[in-house]
């Protein structure tokens, strides 16, 4: 029913928000008479604003076509490193010249970017920091109501075994980076590798704004969780997609839900970004409105999740919390084993959270370093990035200029390390 309505509402307001975009470029042109009316500008603002906030968003581009390294530029290209029903691994592939051979030996991360509402581009400013010192590969999750239903469900547990598929693959010389939800399965995923004594273990792993234990300083996000019961959550979010898709029959927890639920956690902030918008419109202030637009093309283009990952994701993070209570079993290699974050022993861990973070708690990601007891004490790192929120911890001035730096300096810390190691092995 959900699905129906949105459907219904997407086409009643498509011929509205086209209508509203045409007269937009009508009051803009300065070769229409248009342009030169008393109050053009305005209407041109007010034009766009109404298209804005009644279009459909469709995934934005990477556009990360070029990093710059020892201040030459170098060409980045897009591929796609392994191909699964609901996600690609996409590895951002800097075309070194001769002269820069030797980058090739520069720290590889793999970034887990969150399944949880918005596409991987989400973490373009995070790719785009990483590329000019590292080799950046990152997990591109596909929009559930594009995958055919013959694909078959997809569950937390099939997360956990995507993580262990690409480590496998990119391993043994490699940087996890995992941004607020995935730090879950991907702790999951290293706790597995290291229980079966598999040699494939990455270096380090950096968490960021994740819930290991959501039952820190809960959040509205986390409240939402606690509060209603998983029947509720059954009865209520979860949809099925319309026939004109893909993935028609598909059970999905929409995208279209996460979004408004973002939305209402700060309705004040969005009704003040679009007013300045506006205004900026208005004064012809044109690099403030492009950085409006670039950031809501980027934040109102959503996918679906499969229910059952969403479900799950519901119970074992959020309702009983199964990985801090070491109640949380995961099948690998034909056999199902317990969680164990106490197994991990080399695979050293920073964990990141952001002082202003209204999705993931105070301490919810610092908990990882209880369950890790066993990783030496220096080789852990925590760090709070002050005046920061959820999305500054990744994106942005703050990312770029203070916890980017920290983060560098830490993989290369531990790069080194396990270059000294094999030094002293070939002696």
């Amino acid at each position: 029913m959900l699905y129906k309505l949105r459907e219904v509402n997407r086409a009643v307001l498509t011929p509205l928000t086209d209508w509203a975009e045409s007269m937009s470029k009508l009051y803009a042109n300065p070769y229409s008479p248009l342009s030169i009316t008393p109050f053009a500008s305005r209407m041109m603002a007010g034009f766009e604003l109404l298209h804005r906030l009644g279009k459909d968003y469709e995934k934005p581009e990477f556009g990360l076509k070029s990093t710059t390294v020892e201040g030459q530029e170098v060409t980045v290209a897009e591929r796609i490193e392994i191909s699964r029903p609901f996600c690609r691994l996409l590895k951002f592939e800097r075309l070194l010249p001769a002269a820069l051979e030797h980058r090739r030996d520069d720290p590889t991360v793999l970034v887990f970017a969150p399944l949880s509402g918005h596409h991987a581009t989400l973490l373009r400013d995070t790719v785009r920091k990483l590329l000019p010192e590292h080799n950046v590969y990152l997990t591109d999750w596909i929009d559930a109501r594009m995958v055919p239903i013959g694909n078959g469900p997809f569950h937390l547990d099939d997360y956990v075994g995507y993580c262990v598929d690409f480590i496998r693959r990119l391993g043994p010389d490699l940087h996890l980076m995992s941004v607020c939800q995935p730090t879950v399965p991907v702790m999951a995923a290293v706790s597995l590798l290291s229980t079966l004594g598999d040699e494939r273990l990455p270096l380090s792993m950096t968490m960021m704004g994740g819930p290991i234990d959501s039952r820190r300083s809960p959040t509205e996000v986390n409240n939402l969780a606690t509060n209603h019961s998983f029947g509720w959550f059954e009865r209520n979010v979860i949809d099925t997609v319309p026939k004109k898709y893909p993935g028609a029959g598909r059970r999905v927890y929409p995208g279209f839900l996460q979004h408004a639920g973002f939305m209402a956690m700060n309705p004040d902030r969005h009704l003040s970004s679009h007013l300045d918008f506006y205004l900026d419109l208005v004064r012809g202030d044109l690099d403030e409105a492009q950085s409006h637009r670039r950031f809501y093309d980027e934040y109102n283009a959503v996918l679906d999740m499969p229910a059952e990952y969403y479900l799950d994701t519901i119970g074992t993070v959020f309702q009983r919390h199964d990985l801090p209570n070491g109640t949380w079993h995961v099948p690998i290699d034909g056999r199902r084993l317990r969680v164990a974050p106490e197994d991990i022993t080399r695979v050293a861990l920073f964990t990141i959270e952001g002082e202003l973070d209204d999705i993931s708690g105070s301490g919810q990601t610092e908990a990882a370093h209880d369950l890790c007891v066993n990783i030496p004490a220096a080789h852990r790192q925590h760090l709070v990035a002050r005046e920061t929120g959820h999305y500054g911890i990744f994106s942005g001035r703050r990312w770029r200029e203070t916890i980017y730096p920290q983060v560098h300096a830490f993989i290369r810390a531990h790069a080194r390390r396990i270059g000294r190691r094999r030094a002293r092995k070939a002696a």
